[in-house]
């Protein structure tokens, strides 16, 4: 029998339901519900495997000295839980001690309370006036009537008038102490049972556990899978083992330094600091709180207060700012930012125990998305490392007319680099970008005007050129009619004269960079002249009209060199070379081509007889510097 049903629509519905089940939306639904949900399960296992990481280096160091693998496990673990234990003892005496001390500083803590109620609640009441008594008036509850609820308290007296009563609950046996004690501990301390299981089948299986997990990611490639594993263990194991080793220290320093100011119980306040800083940004505060209080509370002064809130303070910025630096530095790859906000994500879906595995398990995201092509999007959001390139950034930041963000991060270049490598490695591909799409008419009129400013302002403030306010209401008449590289040159002209410098300089020290007139030209020109500059040497920026229009004072004889941007036309090119070889016949005549990428020319034309071409900046830059070099050393010789 064949079913009346058109079996068309059929495939069309698979498609919609395979459609939906693969969305990124309901795939991250899932895994958030099955995270959450079974949280009993993997809080354990999650704690298990970041406690193995943490003791690996250990086992292996009792492996290499000669123990097998199970009596290298057996005993770090065992020295991990006698550590444990001998803390938890320790900080239960501290606590039990500090508390039996409490009462003696009954009448300080009331003398500090008064003090600050006289400060605070007493000066804002004696200001509110009749409006903070009408206020506190308002806001006194009223008292209760008797109700139904409450008749079973009240009881009848002799004339048989109900009196209300108060009914207490018999005192608690040793029994029911006991009883109540075990019930609140036997939760934790078999979620711990569990951890220090599984931790110890882990670390006995870890070679087979490594090689399913290799099988599971992808046997078919076990060189990239390998990579995988390792970088999470290797960043794991070096992050937990580094931050196990500076909290320890803070630690000892907390307790060293209070101590040394006299404060009670100085050792359980440094291994509760030491335990707290595993707690990302909040957990030295909440060690610090109580600390703080104590000492407000044991003298009738302040002194020992301010004090231990300076030893923290103190502590806590010199480790966070120099010692973790220097240790291991940004050795997890993640951005501040990320740790924040997988603290909120992962303490709001595990609660402490999440806030506690937090960074771990970010980084485990962020390895997994430098490897996983599907996940490279947790690379982007999570990692450290820059999203946009150098170049990339530049040309964002000149659309956005930022052009105060793009000197900062020169000036920081410019540190380490010269301003020839930095337009070669940024400004060009910059340029070459939004000459892209500017040939795709993406960039309106608005936005070229936006970015011939923002370019001309980032270069002037790196040469350190004084430039003129413009007045409110005055045209741009450089950016609106030439090119930036003409207004960079008009503002060098302004500061320094028609020539860009006196015209009376010794022989041969003179680099002349000529622009054929069209824009690009121009403004390679410039940039060129401005990184030779940068490198100490004499270098003028002249158009093609200026070769005829130079004063007579001016010799050719000073001219060492000369630079030519490769035009985009051939024959103009030769035409240059030949007249300059008949007016500067001493010079060397150099041709800058840069890369096609750059130009926008599939291949560059040969150079004329007897000039030498260059494909950079700094190439160019090298060029005459090693002539100049040369030059000097033929001088001393002679």
């Amino acid at each position: 029998m064949t079913s009346p049903v058109d079996p068309t629509p059929r495939p069309q519905a698979e498609h919609w339901r395979s459609g939906l089940s693969t969305s990124p939306l309901v795939s991250c639904a899932i895994v958030l519900g099955l995270l959450y949900l079974a949280r009993e399960v993997l809080v354990p296992v999650a704690l298990a495997a970041m406690l193995s990481l943490l003791i690996a280096p250990l086992v292996r160091r009792l492996r290499r000295i000669g123990l097998p693998a199970t009596p290298a496990v057996l005993t770090a673990v065992g020295g991990l839980c006698a550590g444990m234990a001998a803390l938890a003892v320790m900080l239960g005496l501290q606590l039990v001690d500090m508390t039996a001390s409490l009462p003696q500083y009954e009448s300080s803590i009331r003398a500090k309370v008064a003090t600050v109620k006289e400060l605070t609640v007493d000066r804002m009441d004696s200001l509110q006036g009749t409006a903070g008594r009408l206020f506190k008036h308002l806001s006194e509850p009223e008292r209760p009537t008797p109700s139904r609820n409450a008749a079973s308290r009240l009881k009848a007296n002799a004339n048989g008038e109900r009196v209300q009563v108060e009914v207490y609950p018999p005192p608690p046996t040793s029994l029911s102490v006991l009883s109540h004690l075990a019930g609140s501990l036997w939760e934790p301390l078999a979620t711990a049972g569990i951890v220090l299981i599984v931790m110890l089948f882990t670390l006995l299986e870890h070679e087979s556990l490594r090689d399913r997990l290799l099988r599971l990611i992808g046997g078919h490639d076990l060189r990239a899978s390998t990579e995988v594993l390792n970088d999470v263990g290797a960043r794991l194991s070096r992050y937990f083992v580094s931050q196990f080793a500076v909290n320890f220290g803070v630690g000892a320093v907390v307790w060293l330094a209070l101590w040394a100011i006299d404060l009670p119980h100085a050792m359980l306040w440094g291994v509760l600091t030491a335990l707290m800083r595993f707690v990302p940004y909040i957990g030295v505060l909440i060690a610090a709180v109580p600390a703080v209080l104590l000492g407000a509370a044991v003298e009738p002064g302040w002194t020992l207060m301010l004090l231990t809130l300076t030893a923290f303070l103190v502590v806590e910025v010199l480790a966070a700012q120099v010692v973790e630096p220097l240790l291991y530095g940004h050795s997890t790859g993640l951005s501040p930012l990320s740790v924040v906000i997988a603290a909120i994500f992962w303490s709001a879906l595990w609660g402490p125990v999440g806030l506690l595995l937090a960074t771990p398990l970010t980084l485990c995201l962020l390895v997994a998305g430098r490897y996983v092509p599907s996940l490279k999007f947790l690379d982007i959001l999570l990692g450290d490392g820059p999203s946009l390139t150098r170049p990339q950034r530049f040309y964002q930041r000149t659309l956005s007319g930022d052009a105060h963000d793009l000197i900062a991060q020169a000036r920081a270049y410019l540190k380490k680099k010269s301003f020839a490598s930095y337009c070669d490695n940024i400004v060009l591909p910059a340029l070459q970008l939004a000459a892209r799409d500017h040939e795709l008419d993406l960039i309106t009129p608005e936005q070229a005007q936006r970015m011939r400013q923002v370019v001309v302002d980032v270069i002037s403030a790196l040469d350190g050129t004084p430039r003129r306010r413009r007045q409110r209401g005055e045209a741009h008449t450089v950016l609106d009619q030439s090119s930036p590289g003409v207004a960079l040159r008009r503002q060098r002209e302004a500061e320094m004269g028609r020539w860009q410098g006196p015209l009376s300089v010794p022989t041969g020290s003179l680099n002349l960079c000529i622009g054929q007139g069209s824009i690009g030209d121009e403004m390679m020109t410039e940039l060129l002249t401005r990184a030779l500059r940068d490198a100490g040497l004499d270098a003028r920026h002249m158009s093609v009209t200026d070769t005829d229009a130079a004063p007579p004072e001016a010799r050719t004889d000073s001219v060492a060199r000369v630079f030519i941007q490769s035009g985009e036309s051939e024959a103009a090119t030769q035409t240059l070379v030949l007249q300059l070889q008949q007016d500067l016949p001493q010079a060397s005549l150099i041709q800058v081509q840069l890369p096609a990428w750059v130009t926008g020319q599939a291949t560059h034309t040969q150079a004329p007889p007897g000039v030498m071409v260059v494909e950079s900046f700094r190439d160019a830059v090298n060029c005459a510097l090693e002539a100049d070099q040369a030059k000097r050393g033929s001088a001393a010789k002679g």
